[in-house]
């Protein structure tokens, strides 16, 4: 099946839903797999998150999406991050089984984050990409959230809005410098945090999800090891 449902164990005995999206078993197949984790006000069904997942499972990845704790029990307020970085490593765990060549981890706003926090400490992986990266807190521009990203070695695509309200673009250029070639910023014109558009940019989602979708695939083929143009 494309898309099939999934429980994923965690180290505490409780567990966390998520959803493996594959390529058709006659479809060219990349051996890329990428896990997204999604943001602190949604859950793994963000349509954002589905529509990369779908998007990128077109394009011969395999993806997982994934629910955190919290979410799982219907909580709004986000688990402690020792709590969401160990559902996170679980959910890496669970996508490994499928034996990809290349493991790429990141997901939107505090998905992302806690993907990078691990890369930092050296949980391996192949690349990482940031769906909306909450360089700061909205309103607190002095407040960066930078300081472990240069430990990470793995290259690194920022998607980003220039509506964000949680990562001003003047604040993450000087980062992205100081990181070198490990780090690509791919900026959405007048998207907001879940990088979305106004209606009166004249867009259409699709249009703007095909471009979310297309920045992704050309820096998994320039970037992550071991992929074919």
């Amino acid at each position: 099946m494309p898309e099939r449902a999934l429980s994923i164990p965690l180290s505490d005995g409780n567990a966390v839903s998520g959803v493996i999206h594959a390529p058709a078993v006659r479809a060219k197949r990349s051996g890329v797999a990428v896990v997204l984790g999604h943001g602190a006000g949604g859950d793994m069904h963000a349509p954002l998150l589905v529509d990369v997942a779908r998007g990128l499972k077109d394009r011969g990845h395999t993806v997982l999406r994934f629910n955190f704790p919290y979410k799982e029990l219907g909580r709004k307020a986000p688990d402690r991050r020792e709590k969401l970085e160990a559902a996170y490593e679980a959910a890496i765990a669970r996508l490994r089984k499928e034996k990809p060549d290349r493991l790429v981890i990141g997901g939107k706003s505090m998905g992302g984050r806690i993907a990078s926090l691990l890369a930092a400490r050296a949980v391996p992986c192949d690349g990482l990409v940031f769906l909306g990266y909450p360089l700061h807190p909205a309103g607190k521009r002095d407040a960066l959230r930078d300081e472990h990203l240069s430990a990470i070695k793995a290259p690194m695509l920022f998607l980003q809005g220039t509506r964000d309200p949680l990562c001003d673009l003047e604040l993450l250029r000087p980062v992205l410098k100081r990181l070198g070639r490990r780090a690509r910023l791919h900026v959405v014109e007048g998207g907001d945090h879940s990088l979305e558009v106004l209606k009166s940019a004249g867009r259409t989602r699709e249009s703007v999800l095909d471009e979310i979708v297309a920045g992704i695939e050309g820096w998994l083929v320039k970037r992550v090891a071991g992929m074919k143009a």
